[in-house]
């Protein structure tokens, strides 16, 4: 990698938020993971611009990374620069519209639109990770898709162009008008209903597959269309790789009990969908991205 690189990224970004081999587990929910080459702490958009315009220039691969949810880094870490977007703005652009940064955590974005009496957004409070990452995966809760709210987002390229789709710089939400109160309580309700339903007392990356899709996936009579549904009845669920488990409260989390590697997860998601297939003929696709992998799993 060019000596001038880091040089130039902590010119442009400061010293204190460029680091060398720097470990990424503690930047993700799961709590496990390796080191990146480089890691740069981008808190706004032109942050993540100049990053990738550096890094274009020095031919450095670039991975990005929110709140961390939602991934599995390899136990080898991250070739090149992880660029970490966190922190920024939301905005009020109209009586129907937000603009929220990427960096900007869901709770964070929640809580802002509470306190302005925005409707909409309330029943996202407790999402794990950040605007960013919830336009890239198009999160969902409840049957209701984060991306039904998206009026439109502002992306940048490699090329630290505007405009094309490698990084999320912003979004544009609709809302409504509402009492904080009342949104507070939805918020509440939401929260309480993660507890109940998710094993939030342990490091996890939120849901590991996809539900199937009725359309296209053979279900069984008398499942439900639901991942985790897939894994309990394939008696899965308790199942444990070294210190990774499939969790009790809900079989399509998978918790890292204390010290559990990447390689860990990976073979009970396999173990998962292996068994999966050969109990009920159904192909379960992951949902959680992998960073660092050479296999073929890899994010932008």
């Amino acid at each position: 990698m060019r000596d001038d690189f880091a040089v130039r990224l902590k010119r442009a970004l400061g010293d204190d938020r460029v680091a060398r081999d720097a470990p990424l587990a503690p930047f993700t929910t799961f709590k496990l993971g390796g080191t990146a080459d480089w890691l740069v702490l981008a808190h706004r958009a032109d942050d993540v611009r100049r990053a990738l315009e550096i890094a274009r220039d020095a031919g450095v691969p670039v991975t990005l990374l929110g709140g961390g949810s939602n991934v599995l880094v390899s136990d080898r870490g991250v070739r090149g620069v992880v660029i970490r977007v966190h922190g920024g703005d939301v905005r009020q652009l109209g009586v129907d519209r937000i603009r929220a940064d990427a960096g900007v955590t869901i709770n964070g974005l929640v809580r802002w639109t509470i306190a302005h009496g925005c409707a909409g957004l309330e029943m996202w409070a407790g999402t794990p990770g950040t605007v960013g990452g919830a336009i890239f995966g198009n999160a969902h809760f409840r049957g209701r898709l984060i991306g039904e709210l998206v009026v439109q987002a502002e992306l940048a390229s490699e090329r630290g162009e505007v405009l094309s789709v490698e990084a999320v710089l912003s979004a544009d939400f609709r809302v409504g008008r509402g009492d904080a109160a009342a949104l507070r309580a939805v918020a509440r309700e939401s929260l309480a209903y993660r507890k109940r339903t998710q094993p939030l007392e342990s490091p996890s990356a939120g849901c590991i597959f996809q539900n199937p899709d009725p359309s296209r996936d053979r279900i069984p009579d008398g499942i439900p269309a639901s991942a985790g549904a897939l894994v309990d009845r394939a008696g899965l669920k308790g199942a444990r790789e070294g210190a990774a488990r499939v969790s009790m409260t809900h079989a399509n989390f998978i918790v890292n009990e204390g010290g559990a590697t990447a390689t860990d997860v990976r073979r009970l998601i396999q173990r998962c969908k292996d068994g999966v297939r050969a109990r009920f003929g159904v192909e379960l696709r992951e949902e959680i991205v992998f960073l660092g992998f050479d296999d073929g799993h890899t994010a932008n």
